[in-house]
């Protein structure tokens, strides 16, 4: 019986090394100058690093009153009258003067801070105050939102669509499919962090002469059902956890706490649910 996640993985990994043409691809500068900017991937990064600790969440360290992490701070009346962010109109909003003045005793960040705006930072903050200034949750409580494939001919999933879209929009030609051997080398790193064997290999080969699909669902499900699945998925959460089996700097002494390692790497193996988790 298939674990709940794994008619997903072998979606996503046919895909990616079998039955899609797909390449990763950067977008051009030309086609991302196209696109209205982003608060998370464009703005964030700029207020975070400059502004945020003067006018950030924290209440005691925030000078003027003026709160730029929200959106109902950042646009709200300061006690001097004036507003940051005003909607539409840079050269209305406070902070874009404060930017772009020239006299050192108003200017933002104050020269005395160590902090300094490129050119292109500025012109990213205008253009985003003409464009509304929107403000974006974290993306983990935004409300996903139905997002429909493109028509692609020949496009044997809509994963496909997607891929194939994004090719022809920046005239890349897909890659070509992988050999049976580099396919299992790849997919088998990627799930378990090792190699196939000689004798998986062979074995891979063999089957996918009768029935090439089937015999990489049967290998994607061998591979989810590898103790090495959680020890290889389980790390991530494990690096974000700063986990060491010792405490590190100049002692090193090692630390008791192996069981919560072996229960992350049980948790990835036995498909544990996030709630859960």
């Amino acid at each position: 019986m298939m674990r709940p996640h794994s008619a997903i993985s072998i979606i996503l990994f046919l895909r990616r090394f079998a039955l899609s043409t797909a390449v990763l691809v950067c977008p051009s500068i030309k086609s991302l100058a196209a696109d209205p900017l982003s608060f998370r991937r464009d703005i964030m990064p700029i207020l975070s690093e400059n502004c945020f600790a003067c006018h950030g969440f924290d209440k005691e360290g925030r000078q003027g009153g003026l709160r730029l992490d929200t959106e109902e701070g950042a646009k709200a009346k300061l006690d001097s009258g004036e507003q940051a962010i005003v909607e539409s109109a840079p050269d209305q909003s406070e902070l874009w003067r404060r930017i772009a003045t020239d006299d050192v005793d108003l200017q933002m960040p104050p020269p005395d801070s160590g902090k300094k705006l490129s050119a292109e930072a500025k012109e990213k903050l205008k253009q985003w105050i003409l464009e509304g200034a929107h403000y974006e949750k974290h993306w983990a409580f935004e409300t996903p939102s139905p997002n429909t494939p493109p028509t692609i001919q020949n496009a044997e999933h809509p994963i496909d669509g997607f891929i194939q879209a994004k090719l022809a929009e920046v005239n890349l030609p897909p890659s070509p499919s992988a050999d049976l051997t580099t396919l299992i080398r790849r997919v088998s790193l990627d799930l378990t962090g090792l190699p196939p064997t000689p004798e998986e290999i062979d074995a891979f080969v063999i089957a996918s002469k009768s029935n090439q699909k089937i015999a990489y669902e049967e290998l994607i499900e061998r591979l989810l059902n590898s103790k090495h699945y959680g020890e290889r998925w389980g790390r991530w959460w494990l690096d974000q956890a700063r986990y060491a089996d010792s405490n590190g700097y100049s002692i090193d002494a090692p630390r008791q706490i192996w069981k919560y390692r072996d229960w992350v790497v049980d948790a990835m193996n036995t498909d544990m649910p996030f709630d859960q988790f």
